[in-house]
């Protein structure tokens, strides 16, 4: 039953991830703001409630890894988001390396959720996993805000609009 959860909950992953994968490259046609990059986390922050069942509370000492080993991913995905300015307005810079990086941070995590999911009960692996999602995704969208204040703060020309 175990195993079935672990192969069913990778699935889920895959799946989430090749949606990332869709709206990544969706929201780079359109201009970036800061609503669309603070918003994901705070978003995601409700799945913290998961902790109020005993079944997915973590040790102070697996909240540090997961959250340790997030930080670490968000190293690369921190170095594959870019800003550029396109028609007065700024936008994410597509990045060929974004979805490679991606696939492989999923394989590492899937990977890894099978060997742990041996020794780690799947309720505790499952807080463990969203500790490391969100301790990656945090870091990740702060510098991707303080980035685009950045730019927006350089003084880029805005866009003169005339009415006829």
């Amino acid at each position: 039953m175990i195993f079935v959860q672990t192969i069913l909950s990778s699935i889920f992953a895959v799946c989430m991830a090749l949606l990332v994968i869709f709206i990544r490259m969706k929201a780079a046609k359109k201009p970036s703001s800061v609503k669309k990059i603070i918003l994901p986390p705070i978003f995601m922050s409700t799945g913290a409630l998961m902790f109020l069942f005993p079944e997915f509370r973590v040790s102070s000492l697996q909240i540090i890894e997961a959250l340790s080993v997030g930080a670490i991913f968000s190293i690369f995905l921190i170095k594959t988001s870019k800003f550029e300015i396109r028609d007065s307005d700024i936008y994410l810079k597509r990045s060929k390396a974004f979805v490679f990086i991606l696939l492989g941070l999923l394989v590492i995590r899937i990977v890894m959720k099978l060997v742990l999911s041996t020794t780690i009960d799947i309720g505790e692996l499952t807080g463990m996993f969203w500790l490391l999602a969100f301790g990656m995704i945090v870091p990740w969208r702060i510098t991707m805000y303080v980035k685009y204040k950045k730019l927006e703060s350089a003084g880029f020309p805005p866009t003169i609009k005339t009415s006829v």
